[in-house]
């Protein structure tokens, strides 16, 4: 036996502060070493045992990456500030606007007959390829100027109307969505928009685009298709009312003159503030694009484009 005994560990072994200690943390003294005379806990164990203890040899993990079991890891990114936005304005349309979406459907055969028959003469005359969203984009601008609903936004307790044309691209890019401008487009030729949309998508691969290049804007088309969806309701660029999806051209059949036949189909969307566009305006809109998409010949060949 050593020179001295271990003392039993109960209430009577315990000094006041420790009891309280104890207490405090719920700690069973049961397993506690004490290392005070006689074998007693001091404050000094009770600290001790209620710090969490360092593990050791176990390699430092990347802080970005969480193990969760073999194989499988979790990644933390930040998020960007540009995606921080987007999901903020997104988040704030979805409770601030009454958002109904409509749909129609485009035989897409006229414009790839004009623009299969046109496309190399455009582009030795202009320096730039003939893409579908420039007619798109015209197309939208003829609706916009016989709906004007569908170009105003809300102000306060006032409906703003823009006798412009402000069109917004939706370009994805590394960074996210971007919507870059392209102003007066009802001033501009099918060259002119294509160029403009080519310079942005440039400038959104590059990291390029301005503040400037993104502000204000009346209307916005986004091409999903690209990506290849069928069909989307896509949401509307605050403080604009509506916003134009295009998809994915897909071969259906569909009847003309009573005969079924095959044809390259495309669903169109309008995503609308109900607040400012009622369902007579949104519908008349999309018939009126579907109306110039389906009868292209005087989108290319316009006052606004040099001779062909």
């Amino acid at each position: 036996v050593g020179a001295e005994a271990v003392a039993p560990v109960d209430e009577v072994n315990l000094s006041p502060s420790v009891r309280r200690m104890v207490g405090e943390t719920g700690m069973d003294v049961t397993q506690v070493t004490g290392t005070g005379k006689g074998g007693r806990i001091t404050k000094q164990d009770i600290q001790t045992q209620t710090q969490p203890q360092p593990q050791a040899d176990v390699p430092a993990q990347a802080p970005s990456s969480t193990p969760v079991s073999a194989g499988r890891v979790e990644k933390r990114v930040p998020m960007s500030r540009l995606r921080a936005r987007i999901a903020e304005r997104l988040v704030e349309v979805q409770q601030s606007a009454a958002l109904l979406t409509t749909f129609n459907e485009i035989n897409m055969k006229p414009v790839m007959d004009l623009r299969k028959k046109y496309k190399e003469q455009f582009e030795k005359s202009h320096g730039i390829r003939l893409g579908f969203m420039s007619f798109f984009t015209k197309a939208a601008v003829e609706a916009l100027k016989r709906i004007p609903e569908v170009n105003a936004s809300i102000d306060g307790k006032d409906i703003l109307y823009h006798n412009y044309c402000d069109i917004g691209i939706a370009i994805g890019s590394e960074r996210g969505l971007v919507v870059p401008i392209i102003r007066n487009a009802e001033m501009l030729g099918m060259a002119d928009i294509e160029k403009s949309i080519k310079d942005y998508a440039i400038k959104a691969k590059d990291g390029k685009l301005a503040m400037e290049d993104m502000t204000g804007g009346t209307f916005t088309i986004t091409n999903c298709g690209t990506y290849g969806s069928m069909l989307s309701t896509p949401i509307i660029n605050p403080p604009q009312s509506g916003i134009l999806g295009m998809h994915k051209i897909e071969e259906r059949p569909v009847v003309e003159n009573k005969q079924i036949v095959i044809r390259p189909m495309m669903y169109v969307a309008l995503s609308y503030d109900h607040r400012i566009i009622d369902g007579k305006e949104s519908v008349s809109f999309l018939v009126k694009v579907k109306e110039m998409i389906e009868n292209p010949t005087k989108l290319l060949f316009n006052r606004k484009d040099p001779e062909q």
